[in-house]
This record gives structure tokens, C-alpha cells and sequence, in this order.
């Protein structure tokens, strides 16, 4: 039993926080092991920091009130955390916009490069690999946990042009992962393959019918030439089954045709990127995926908020400002309610071995490059967890000090089983993983 698995089983019998860490190590609780399950994370980017005062609750521990930005979490407030006093504390070349995005998840400093910010010096590209591929390569080394994709990239009105503000994934040093924002090539790129089945599926139908037409025509040993040949068809069509049967848990998603992925249609698209990335966890395809809305400094314009405005140049605005202050919570809370419409399109998806929900075995972390737009600040950083993928202690607030984020991604690495003692800059994992249990 993972040790993870054995303290949320001691949890459940009351047993207390002191005596967790001794008896969690006793191997007689092996005994109280299942089979093991799918653990999955999803990890969600929106820009340009959030609005703290309606955003934090303001208590910790388990009786928290969710403010306006988190409200519509309000029906999985029971399996959600608040983690508030993480900072990102990579330093180094780029502006605080670049180091906020490709640091983000890679918790190591840029390459020197010919990028140049809004300020500081000019950078390049992330020099470490990022926590979502860190763990799926951790994932598709393991034959029980391998899946044919492994981790899947997707993105809703994210540009077109390639830059540390645009790319917060990386396979390696200098090796950023371009999110696929398009939800027809997600499409493909999942199912393409059912389609060509399908073809040959009918084509083998064909050939089935030629042979049973000529087979009372032909001479007796050619007969047998034709049993063979129906024989491989027959063989083929069962593989076909036998395929499709294993791969797909949940029928083929259908996507609402003919839609432009445009500013305007970041609602639709990021509804069918959403469908896609479920029914992707559903049929096993991946384990970790990666959904960012737009970029750092995105200039995104939420007309079908009521927001004419770009979404970028609003975060700059002082807190005075009431009348953007108001744009930017209809804004951010637009970005909650797409976490939220991703949980419960999980928690309505049954695991095909009947161990619960997806969202029983998925973690959902929601973040951001700044803890504040007009300000910059890289301490305070949004991260809000949702699902049980970790065997966290949900459900409540929890706050730390100034904390690096690189002992939240060891946190993170640890509940899903990969226990690596450091992550991106050493120097900043000093202290190991937090505590979240």
C-alpha cells in the first residue's frame, strides 16, 4: 500500500494526526490494501493574477467560506483546498510575466536569451522539465500505469506565436510543449484512428460479401483458398472489436461542428476542450493533461461577460478602480465556473472498473503566473486543488509563509507516487515536500 493510501485509511478509522506518521509504517497495514487505481492531475492556467480580497477565504482549516471568484466550487467545497502563501521564488533573467508563466511549472530559472520583457533583462526558454511532464514520464515508465498518449496539452485562444509568456509546459531544458487549442486536432489526435477503423471495418464487410458470392462458383481447392481468406477476415473483424473494446470505455465524444477557435469563442471552445479531456481520462488515453486559457499577459476580451476590455490591461488598473475591479471578478469567476464545469463533468464520469468517480482519482490544480496583476507580486500565487487524486486533506483552507512552490510540486509528485527528493531548482525544494496531508 502506498503510504499515502494507508494514512487516508487511518484517517478514516479517527485515528490522530500524532500517531499517523508511526502507524502508517506498520506492515501489517499492508493487509488493508486494494487494487490500485488510476491517479490522474490536470493542471489549469489563467493569467494575469486574481483579485485577493474575493478570492481567499478569509479562515483556515475546515470551516471556510468560498467568496465570489470560488464560488461556483461551492457544490465540491467538501473535496477542494485553498493554498494560499506559495510564492514563486525563481529568479534570474525575464520579466515577472515570463518567470510567472515558464517557471510556473518548471520551479527553475530561464535561459539567458533574446526575449526581452516589459522589464529586466531579456530571457529564453525554461532550463528544467515542468511538473506535468515530470510525471507522465514517471507514469508511461510503469506498464501498469503507460497509456498511449500519456499526457495531453490543450489550450483555449492561446496565440499563435511561441514565447516564455505562451508556454508553461516543457518535456526538458530549451524543449517547451505547444498546447493544442484547436479541439478538432484534439480530436483527431485521439480518434483519428477509430475513424480509420471504421473504414476498415467496412471495406472487410465487402470483401466478406465478394467472397460468399464467388464461393459456390469456384473449383474445390480454390474454395479452400477462399475459406482462408474469409478465415483472416473473420480475424480481423474480432482484433477490430477486441480493439475497440479495450480502448474505449465511453463512446466517442460529438463536438458542435464548424466552430472557430476565436476570442469570441473561448465559451464553446473551452466546453469542448473540457469533453474532450474527460472522455480522454475516461478511456485511459492519459494520465496528466494541462488546460490553459489564453497566456500571460493575455488580452483576452470577454465581450459575452460584458467586457470590452482586454483582460491584461484591466489587471494593470489600481485597486481603486472599482468599475474594472468589477471586470476582472466577472472575469475570474468565468475562469472558476470552467474549473468547476471540469469537476463535475468528472464526478458524473464512473471509473470503468468501478472504483468510484474520475474526480476520486484525479487531482485539479487551477493556477496562475502572478498572485496579483497590477502589482506583479510572484508570493501569493492562486492554487486551488479539487478531487482526490492525492489523498490530500481536502476540504478546507490551508495557509503557509512564503513558501516555494517547488515543495508544492514535490507535494504534489509524492501524493501520485514519484518520490523524488528535489524538483526544479534544488536550492528552492530545501525543506521538502509541504505538508498537505
Amino acid at each position: 500500500m502506498k503510504i499515502h493510501n494507508r494514512r487516508q485509511f487511518l484517517r478514516d478509522l479517527g485515528i490522530s494526526t500524532a500517531a499517523i506518521p508511526f502507524l502508517a509504517g506498520l506492515p501489517s497495514l499492508a493487509s488493508t490494501t486494494s487494487a490500485a487505481r488510476k491517479q490522474r492531475m490536470v493542471l489549469m492556467f489563467s493569467p494575469n493574477g486574481t483579485v485577493p480580497n474575493q478570492f481567499w477565504p478569509d479562515e483556515e482549516g475546515e470551516e471556510f467560506t468560498l467568496k465570489r471568484i470560488l464560488a461556483p466550487l461551492e457544490p465540491f467545497k467538501k473535496q477542494l483546498m485553498t493554498v494560499r502563501g506559495i510564492s514563486n521564488k525563481v529568479r534570474g533573467d525575464g520579466d515577472g510575466h515570463m518567470r510567472g508563466m515558464s517557471c510556473l511549472l518548471t520551479g527553475i530559472e530561464l535561459f539567458p536569451g533574446n526575449i526581452q520583457g516589459g522589464s529586466d533583462t531579456p530571457a529564453g526558454w525554461a532550463s528544467g522539465i515542468s511538473i506535468d511532464q515530470e510525471l507522465k514520464n514517471y507514469f508511461q515508465s510503469r506498464g501498469e500505469t503507460r497509456t498511449r498518449f500519456g499526457s495531453l496539452e490543450l489550450g483555449v485562444n492561446v496565440p499563435r506565436r511561441a514565447d516564455p509568456w505562451t508556454r508553461w509546459s516543457y518535456a526538458g531544458p530549451n524543449k517547451p510543449v505547444a498546447p493544442v487549442d484547436d479541439p478538432y486536432q484534439v480530436f483527431e489526435k485521439l480518434y483519428g484512428r477509430m475513424k480509420d477503423k471504421d473504414t476498415l471495418k467496412s471495406i472487410l464487410d465487402d470483401v466478406r460479401e465478394d467472397l460468399k458470392k464467388v464461393s459456390s462458383r469456384v473449383s474445390s481447392e480454390d474454395k479452400k483458398l477462399l475459406d482462408e481468406h474469409m478465415t483472416l477476415v473473420c480475424e480481423m473483424e474480432r482484433d477490430l472489436q477486441t480493439d475497440d473494446q479495450k480502448e474505449l470505455n465511453h463512446p466517442v465524444p460529438q463536438l458542435e461542428p464548424h466552430v472557430q477557435a476565436d476570442n469570441d469563442n473561448m465559451p464553446r471552445i473551452s466546453k469542448m476542450q473540457i469533453d474532450l479531456l474527460v472522455n480522454s481520462f475516461a478511456n485511459d488515453m492519459a494520465r496528466v493533461a494541462t488546460l490553459q486559457f489564453t497566456n500571460s499577459v493575455g488580452q483576452a476580451r470577454m465581450r459575452w461577460l460584458g467586457v470590452e476590455e482586454g483582460h491584461h490591461s484591466l489587471s494593470h488598473d489600481p485597486d481603486l478602480n472599482e468599475p474594472s475591479q468589477e471586470k476582472l471578478l466577472k472575469i475570474n469567476t468565468w475562469f472558476c465556473e470552467q474549473l468547476a464545469y471540469l469537476a463535475r463533468k468528472l464526478s458524473e464520469t464512473k471509473e470503468a472498473d468501478g472504483n468510484g468517480t474520475l474526480l476520486d482519482n484525479t487531482l485539479l490544480v487551477w493556477t496562475n503566473e502572478l498572485g496579483k496583476g497590477n502589482s506583479h507580486t510572484l508570493d501569493n500565487i492562486p492554487f486551488v486543488f479539487v478531487g482526490n487524486g492525492c489523498n490530500f486533506h481536502m476540504g478546507r483552507s490551508v495557509k503557509f509563509d512564503k513558501v516555494a512552490h517547488n515543495r508544492l510540486w514535490l507535494a504534489v509528485a509524492h501524493g501520485m507516487g514519484h518520490n523524488i527528493e528535489t524538483f526544479g531548482n534544488p536550492k528552492l525544494s530545501q525543506g521538502g515536500p509541504v505538508d498537505l496531508c
